[in-house]
Formats: structure tokens, C-alpha cells, sequence
């Protein structure tokens, strides 16, 4: 009888070490272990903002709708419209280390920009000509050595190879981790979840395969990117795309709503404070893109009847690439498709996806000056609108500008905008 009464104890006290270590323990005392694929070579001081953004703060912080909010610094100010920029830290920002952030820890690598450093809690950065948008790009988070930063979560390991980060691990102060590991492809990360090195992928272009039925044990969130856009950017020197009743037709030749996507009809995010809703939205009119090209004054009836277009994209766009050049087919445009495997120097259209900026300011893609203007574009009140909205101080007149800048691009159509694409995040249940 007493052995039976001990085994029975027995029993029921191992059932309860089994509920307590199923179900409570994991309460009181598992802590969460993220594991993150992303896609990319980055190097220890070249992270993903997205990342860095957990582990630090920058002087500012842009909010969703494009403007620069308080950070590490709690106020700023330009006395010269824009030239010198004076940061007040606040006083109450420490480091992971419990140290106080001082002006002496602020370090940001720009060329021709002067930094001074009066005393601990101010610092002015003087440039060398007006940057009303300055202050956005402060807002990149700053590190002590070691990659030790302001934020909630704190570098605890760091694994490199050669000069790429293999993995970087996060721990908050409950202990909870998140493993980031990178990979030089999308293909790569896909495969790095189905093995089970990864529990999440963010940012997921291609979903397949993992949008049907045999991945039951995962959820897909689709979330549209309102930060970039997909678009055809037209080679403004080529002989047929020099004319814009050409880039036009083109662009009304798309059918936009048939992608399947959330349309995007201009350069900003329509998130943005300078987005303008009234451009010309080119609506898909097969009529209208006919009648262009047959009213062209620059192109020869020659040229007009052997219309030709290479069309060139990366291999994650090439379905609508595919699909682009059935509609343009179909306005008598003889259209080839061929993929690449980064921007091309030379091209007639290029299918590929943009990162919109924060700041309205899109110098660098569409003056005659910028250095990633990968079409050639020119056109000189576009370009002297670009030079004030980057010089005018007050947000309204700002607003104005770019109001119109979006106006008179859109119009003159160096570029075919497409939609806002759609990206997945995956997660394992």
C-alpha cells in the first residue's frame, strides 16, 4: 500500500513539474529569441537603418509624414537660412553605459561640413552652402565605440567575416534577443527559413513559396511600401525618348490598375507633407497614347512606324516587365525585355524600384547636376525649383516648390510611375 501511495505521489508530482514547465515556466521565466533574415552585404559600420534605429538614436527623428522631431536633441535652429545648424542636446539622454551623452560623444562624417562643439550640450555644424534639409539627416542614430547606443536594445555579439556581418545580436534589459543574419540574396534567405536558421524575414519582395497552402505553419503580412516606388525611367537622350509626347504614350500605355498594386502617380510618398494628389494621373487610355505619338513634331512618320523599346529590369520586376511590354505591343511599340543585375549605364527604359527620401528634396535623381541622375534629364525650371526648395528655409514656401516640382516632372514624364510595391513580412507560428 505504501508503495503505491508513493508512486501515485509520485506521478501526480511529476505531472505538475510537466504543467509547470509547459506553460508557466515559460511565463515566468523564457525570454523571447527572435530570429531575423535580411537580405544584403553590410558592413559593421553600414547596418540597415532599420536596425540601427533599435540600438541608437540620431540628433533627430523623422516622423511619418517627413518631418524631423526632436531626438537627442530637444531644439535647433538656423540663423543664416539654412548655412550653420545649431543642436541643444537634452540633458536627460544617457548611454547603454549610463555615461551622459555629451556633445564631445556626437560624431557624423560629412564632407565640407565644419563641427563645433561650444560646450556639452551644443553642437553646430556649418556648411558650406544652405541645406534646409539638414536636420533629416541628423537624424541617422549615433554610436559610442562598439556600436553602443542610446536605445532600448544593446549589441551583445557581433560576428564578421571578412568585411560583411554574418549576424548581429540585440538583447533588451528583460533579456528578450533578436538575432539578425544576413544574406547576399533573397533566394538565400528563403532558403535559410525553410532550413530553420531564421524564424522571420522582413521585407519580402517575392513571397513564393510561401503564399500557398503546404506553408501552413507561417503567416505572410503584406504591408505597401509607401517609402518607395516602382517605376520606368526613360533615357531622356535617346533618340525616340527625347520626345515627350513618346514618354507620355508610353506612360498611358501601361495598364497600372491590372499590376495589382497601390498606384503611385509621382517622385514623393503620399505620407509626405510637400505630397501633391493633383498631378496628371496617365489612366490607362490606349487612345490617347495612339493619338500622342501621331501628333509627335519630333519624331519622322519613319520613326514613327518602327518604334522600338529595349526594356530593361531587374529579375524580382521581370513579370511586370513582361506585362509593361505586352501594353506598350500593343500601341505598336516593339518592345524586348531583358533583366539585370544592377542599374545599367546605358539603357532606353529601365524597370526598377525607388527609395523614396524623406525629404522632398530629389536633387540628386533629377537635376541636370545630380549625381544619380541615371536619366539624363534636363529640364531648367525643374532644376532651379530643385536648387530653392533646398535653400528656402520656411516650410510653406517649401511646400510650394515642391508642389510644383512635382507638378512639372510628373507632366514631363522622364519616368512612367507605376505603383507602391507590396513587401511580406514571414513569420513562423
Amino acid at each position: 500500500m505504501r508503495f503505491k501511495i508513493i508512486l501515485i505521489l509520485g506521478v501526480v508530482f511529476g505531472i505538475l513539474v510537466f504543467i509547470i514547465f509547459r506553460f508557466l515556466a515559460p511565463l515566468l521565466f523564457d525570454k523571447t529569441v527572435e530570429k531575423i533574415g535580411e537580405t544584403g552585404r553590410y558592413s559593421a559600420t553600414n547596418l540597415p537603418t532599420s536596425i540601427l534605429e533599435l540600438v541608437g538614436d540620431g540628433l533627430t527623428k523623422i516622423d511619418s509624414e517627413g518631418i524631423p522631431q526632436p531626438s537627442l536633441a530637444k531644439s535647433w535652429e538656423s540663423t543664416d537660412n539654412g548655412k550653420t545648424w545649431t543642436f541643444h542636446l537634452r540633458e536627460d539622454a544617457h548611454w547603454q553605459d549610463k555615461t551622459k551623452v555629451t556633445s564631445a560623444d556626437i560624431s557624423y562624417n560629412f564632407e565640407d561640413v565644419q563641427i563645433k562643439k561650444p560646450d556639452n550640450n551644443t553642437v553646430v555644424f556649418t556648411l558650406a552652402s544652405p541645406f534646409t534639409p539638414f536636420p533629416g539627416v541628423v537624424s541617422r542614430p549615433v554610436f559610442k565605440k562598439g556600436l553602443l547606443g542610446t536605445g532600448e536594445w544593446k549589441v551583445s555579439d557581433l560576428s564578421v567575416t571578412g568585411n560583411y556581418v554574418q549576424s548581429l545580436t540585440l538583447v533588451d534589459k528583460d533579456g528578450n534577443k533578436k538575432i539578425f543574419k544576413f544574406y547576399p540574396t533573397e533566394d538565400r534567405v528563403k532558403l535559410a527559413y525553410k532550413l530553420g536558421e531564421i524564424d522571420v524575414i522582413d521585407e519580402l519582395i517575392d513571397p513564393s513559396p510561401f503564399n500557398t497552402n503546404s506553408w501552413k505553419t507561417s503567416e505572410l503580412e503584406p504591408l505597401t511600401d509607401n517609402q518607395r516606388y516602382v517605376g520606368v525611367f526613360f533615357n531622356t537622350l535617346d533618340d525616340n525618348l527625347k520626345d515627350k509626347n513618346l514618354r507620355q504614350a508610353l506612360a498611358y500605355a501601361i495598364n497600372k490598375e491590372a499590376l495589382g498594386f497601390k498606384r503611385a502617380y509621382g517622385p514623393l510618398s503620399p505620407a509626405s507633407w510637400a505630397y501633391n494628389p493633383q498631378v496628371k494621373p496617365y489612366d490607362f487610355d490606349v487612345a490617347r497614347a495612339k493619338e500622342l505619338i501621331n501628333d509627335s513634331k519630333q519624331l519622322s512618320d519613319e520613326q514613327k512606324k518602327n518604334l522600338k523599346i529595349k526594356l530593361v529590369t531587374t529579375l524580382p520586376l521581370l513579370p511586370i516587365a513582361e506585362k509593361v511590354a505586352n501594353d506598350w505591343k500593343a500601341i505598336g511599340v516593339a518592345t524586348t525585355v531583358s533583366v539585370t543585375q544592377s542599374v545599367p549605364s546605358d539603357f532606353q527604359a529601365f524597370l526598377a524600384m525607388y527609395d523614396i527620401p524623406s525629404d522632398p528634396d530629389q536633387y540628386s535623381t533629377w537635376h541636370p547636376q545630380g549625381a544619380e541622375n541615371i536619366t539624363h534629364y534636363t529640364n531648367t525650371r525643374i532644376g532651379k525649383l530643385l536648387e530653392d526648395g533646398r535653400m528656402e528655409i520656411d516650410q510653406e514656401k517649401r511646400k510650394k516648390i515642391y508642389l510644383d516640382f512635382q507638378r512639372y516632372l510628373v507632366e514631363d514624364a522622364p519616368v512612367a510611375f507605376l505603383y507602391h510595391p507590396i513587401t511580406y513580412k514571414l513569420v513562423r507560428k
